[in-house]
């Protein structure tokens, strides 16, 4: 059997074992262990086996994402949602549907401190699926603009899936999250107003709002104030060169914990349960990533990943049309994968093609972290339709049918980001004065 026919068995067997439950990063890891040894020899396998986790556990720039997933428990917990849901709902609530646009909005703020998915759609969810639920909204229109809004801290920093791509790319990350910022406000833009053309349409989906005085809606935004002195002192003090990104993510873990303590919520129960989902989902990260390692050495011995690059590379096709197949690969793979296993398998096969096209590395970073985020929402996976599903307690297939909208809006944004690429490049080189 030809290297290249070994590499192919082997990620389908990958593949059928996710499908049968088993864990990402240990299907990545058997596969790669097991398909190194048949190439290479079992010795080799053992000794990379003995070194290769290691090395990559003790690197110091992946100490950057448990410093981040720590911040977004301690922001989690400090119950910071509650302040911009409130403020978002006061701007938005006369709107016919101004609480699910409330819901976007609020969850793009809370993205920008916590970037976890799950944490997102469980805050948001414990707090306005109950008012739209009281108000008669429609619960495709809940579950869907809840899903979608909670797809944005995927993008707007600190974004995991930005993290582990400048770590594996070697790109700095401060630039990853500047060129993540606009295009994520975009992204919660054509969210709302996919709201109001799913209300123009069909009215009886979202009651009319509550009208509120000025007055109140300034006094509103005090809940947001936190949110922002968190945001502008990790964010703004990377942007401004003050500290590197593990060093931004330390201080970020420490302000969110100084919040929590200022909200009173840093009591016993709460402080176990922060360290203990921050160490576990850490602990998923990293063997996530111990496993994609693996599995990399193996496809490396094969070389699948320069044959495949080669032969996408010779298609007497424009650069732009190679690159939307490379971006369809991975709208069909962000539906079937788990966003950071896809970017770890995926990247170092991709990337120097990119290059060659003439694409910047930040470019498609942020471009595939916008197509993933697509694949939280679609059937067969669709991680953020399945979290809201059971947060909600809302029908699975009535989740999928509410986010379908949406994906519209996804679509969109996606194309005006294609056409002007100076939405993602515009602010890295205003504060790098480069971008790669």
């Amino acid at each position: 059997m030809s290297f290249t026919a070994i590499a192919i068995t082997g990620i389908v067997v990958m593949i059928v074992l996710m499908f049968l439950g088993m864990n990402i990063g240990l299907a990545m890891f058997f596969v790669g262990f097991l398909g190194y040894a048949s190439v290479v020899n079992l010795k080799a396998a053992i000794g990379l086996l003995m070194s290769q986790p290691m090395s990559t556990a003790m690197n110091y720039t992946f100490t950057v994402m448990p410093m981040f997933i720590l911040m977004g428990q301690f922001v989690f917990y400090a119950g910071l949602g509650e302040g911009l849901f409130d403020a978002a709902e006061k701007w938005f609530g006369r709107v016919r549907g101004g609480i699910a646009m409330a819901t976007i909005v609020a969850c793009a703020a809370f993205g920008a401190v916590c970037g976890n998915l799950p944490a997102s759609i469980i805050t948001m969810g414990l707090i306005a699926y109950p008012e739209m639920k009281n108000r008669g909204y429609d619960d495709r229109l809940s579950s869907g603009s809840l899903a979608s809004g909670a797809t944005l801290g995927c993008l707007i920093p600190p974004s995991g899936t930005l993290i582990l791509y400048g770590i594996i790319t070697e790109t700095s990350i401060g630039s990853l999250f500047a060129a993540g910022i606009f295009p994520g406000i975009l992204m919660a833009l054509c969210f709302v107003l996919t709201v109001v053309v799913m209300i123009k349409r069909d009215p009886s989906m979202a009651p009319e709002g509550n009208s509120y005085s000025l007055k109140e809606k300034i006094i509103s935004l005090k809940g947001c104030l936190l949110t922002v002195i968190l945001f502008a002192v990790v964010i703004g003090g990377m942007f401004a060169g003050w500290f590197s990104a593990t060093e931004a993510a330390s201080i970020g873990a420490a302000v969110a914990l100084i919040i929590m303590i200022f909200k009173k919520k840093a009591n016993p129960e709460n402080l176990k349960k922060c360290l203990w989902d921050a160490v576990r989902n850490t602990c998923m990260s990293m063997m996530i990533m111990l496993g994609a390692y693996m599995l990399g050495y193996f496809l490396a011995v094969t070389n699948l990943p320069q044959s495949l690059a080669n032969s996408i590379a010779s298609l007497d096709l424009p650069p732009m049309i190679i690159m939307a197949i490379i971006i369809l690969i991975y709208a069909i793979l962000g539906c079937i994968m788990d966003g950071l296993a896809l970017v770890l398998l995926t990247v170092p096969i991709m990337l120097p093609l990119v290059n060659a096209l003439g694409y910047g590395t930040v470019w498609f970073g942020v471009i595939i972290t916008m197509v993933m985020n697509l694949g939280a929402i679609t059937p067969p996976v669709g991680t953020g339709a399945y979290i809201t599903s059971g947060a909600l307690k809302v029908p699975l297939a009535k989740v999928f049918r509410g986010a379908a909208p949406f994906i519209i809006a996804f679509i969109i944004a996606f194309i005006l980001v294609i056409m002007f690429p100076q939405i993602i490049e515009f602010l890295p080189k205003a504060i790098y004065g480069y971008i790669t």
